[in-house]
């Protein structure tokens, strides 16, 4: 009988793989989150930038090494027919950024939702950045509706409670519009600045990680009618 494996998942609020430093310490990260005793298994999901080549490029610079097999499935041109199977021979998914909106919609619209719940009860790890930080959590903060303005979105896979706000400190208006909502009864949540990961296990927040010494994590919520930000003890990556 195999081990059982923790439902985890690795949301990044801004950055991504590139050959910058910073992220090559996220995706080392990200990395070490996958079983040991095989070459780690990466699947891209670039659905929220409608499966673009320059995205799905990059993606196989950064993973295409050595100890990793990186792999795609694309939604715009479909060529996998069994999800299920497909997402059960992965350690990881890695969930682009984009549109929140089209990309709940369209993995809606194929069943992919539902197979992606699967392999997270299973053990595979979700991550994602952006767009791939949001559709893991009930809610969000999203710029899907038009890109000069953000707003709430009621919606998401739910597999973390709460909202979620990424970029929380690479968009001016990401932080008082994540205030804002709360103030108003959105639901409470987390936000991430750029370089910086949050690590969910079986539901629970792990911790917090960042490749930038300085950028942090927040948790949100109302305390007798007042927003409260509490920044989390955030681990720095690097020397």
């Amino acid at each position: 009988m195999g081990v059982e494996r923790p439902r985890r998942v690795f949301a990044l609020g801004g950055g991504g793989f590139s050959a910058e430093r910073e992220d090559i310490l996220l995706n080392d990260y990200l990395l070490s989150l996958a079983p040991s005793g095989r070459s780690t298994r990466v699947c891209f999901v670039g659905t929220a930038t409608g499966d673009t080549p320059e995205y799905r490029e990059r993606f196989q610079t950064a993973f295409g090494s050595a100890r990793c097999v990186p792999s795609e499935l694309t939604l715009f041109d479909r060529t996998v027919h069994d999800f299920e199977a497909f997402l059960g021979e992965q350690d990881i998914v890695y969930v682009g950024g984009g549109s929140t909106v089209n990309l709940l919609a369209i993995w809606r619209a194929h069943g992919f939702d539902t197979a992606i719940r699967e392999a997270y009860e299973r053990g595979v790890v979700m991550s994602g950045v952006s767009a791939g930080m949001n559709c893991w959590f009930e809610a969000s903060i999203t710029d899907s509706f038009a890109l000069d303005q953000l707003a709430p979105l009621p919606d998401g896979l739910g597999l973390i409670a709460g909202s979620a706000c990424p970029h929380y400190d690479g968009e001016e208006q990401r932080r008082p519009t994540y205030r804002a909502a709360v103030a108003a009864g959105f639901l409470a949540g987390y936000a991430a600045e750029d370089c910086v990961g949050l690590l969910f296990e079986n539901g629970r927040l792990r911790e917090a990680v960042s490749s930038r010494p300085a950028s942090r994590a927040y948790r949100l919520g109302l305390r007798d009618g007042a927003v409260i930000e509490d920044e989390l003890p955030t681990r720095y990556l690097g020397d």
